[in-house]
């Protein structure tokens, strides 16, 4: 690892580790292998092939990297492996927003949204801070361009970091609400409890690593590498010392991504959305028409939580749970009656 001195001709600052790269593009290649097996086995690629997408990137970045690490001098390779790194986390947040709208289906009448809508208003804003990660990354990385576009891509990064964490606040409150509802219900699944516990070790991870970022940028967006007046020793010794990389952010998107594998949804939620746990009692699966939206995608997309209806008069909350568990048969819950059918593949209600 480096010793903190700036080595003469490195865009990285350091001579970057060459044994490192190596390391990580051959975990992040086998945990996504993991992934895809998983995928396989579940038919849950709707649900958690994001992480197929994310350990993709992530092994490419580092194969990159480790090019990168025998030419460092190299503003090309620079380039693609800081957008590919840059690139994979969000993925890995919108896998756990993804999660969580299925967890809402799972006990649908104590979810404080419609559960369709975690997934298409956070892919959006996920999508935004996608691109503003890549320009921002891109442009910054490029030392070749004026000063005045770097400084573009800075704040476009930094722009992307704070919307990062402001999402993250927002999942939390929806998943916490959602938890002590459930609670507060008598709903104390064991299978309800690992998914959320795991979605919130999960975000403190993804946290961490945005934080880490956050601060890495806060501290050099008034550098200009190519300032000779600059004195390098004055860096940060996060920009210094590449072992801040590899804990705060290789190290800690591992750690999630085999979280993943290893506590992976699909073992404690149904495969699909239509069923849910019995309001009665909380432990029996029973199964329902499932939620419904008429309105066109676009619509679904724009206006997620159908405040026109709203405003209107015309939105209908459709409680199917209610209709199940008002249903009898020979003294018990008719909905308990009906076995649930294994569709063919992820019955995922990603817009409605």
């Amino acid at each position: 690892m480096s010793d903190g001195k700036y080595v003469d001709g490195s865009i990285y600052f350091y001579a970057p580790n060459k044994g490192a790269p190596v390391f990580f593009a051959v975990a992040f290649g086998a945990s996504g292998i993991w992934h895809l097996y998983q995928c396989l086995h579940y038919k849950s690629w709707i649900l958690t092939g994001f992480y197929v997408s994310c350990a993709v990137l992530f092994t490419a970045g580092f194969i990159v990297r480790e090019l990168g690490a025998f030419d460092y001098g190299d503003l090309v390779k620079f380039i693609v492996t800081t957008c590919l790194v840059y690139a994979a986390p969000p993925i890995a947040e919108l896998a756990n927003y993804n999660i969580l709208g299925r967890v809402l289906y799972y006990a649908p009448y104590h979810s404080p949204i419609h559960p369709g809508r975690v997934i298409t208003t956070f892919a959006f804003i996920s999508t935004v801070v996608e691109v503003l990660n890549g320009q921002g990354a891109s442009l910054s990385a490029n030392q070749s361009l004026p000063r005045r576009k770097q400084d573009i891509g800075r704040n476009l990064l930094k722009a992307a970091l704070l919307i990062q964490v402001i999402v993250v606040a927002l999942f939390l409150l929806l998943a916490g609400v959602f938890h002590r509802r459930c609670r507060r219900g008598g709903i104390r699944s064991a299978k309800l409890e690992n998914v959320l516990w795991t979605l919130y070790a999960s975000t403190i991870l993804l946290t961490i690593r945005t934080i880490f970022r956050v601060v890495e940028y806060w501290s050099i967006a008034d550098l200009h590498y190519d300032d000779r007046s600059v004195d390098p020793m004055s860096f940060s010794p996060i920009i210094r010392y590449e072992w801040f990389f590899y804990v705060f952010e290789a190290s800690l998107m591992l750690i999630n991504q085999v979280l993943m594998n290893v506590r992976h949804p699909r073992r404690y939620l149904p495969k699909s959305t239509k069923t849910y746990l019995s309001a009665r009692d909380g432990t029996t699966e029973v199964t329902g028409p499932g939620y419904s939206d008429k309105r066109p995608f676009l619509v679904t997309l724009v206006d997620p939580f159908d405040l026109a209806g709203l405003i209107k008069g015309t939105k209908k909350n459709v409680k199917f749970w209610e209709e199940e568990e008002d249903g009898h048969k020979d003294g018990k819950p008719e909905s308990q009656t009906v076995k649930a059918k294994e569709p063919a593949g992820d019955d995922v209600e990603v817009a409605r």
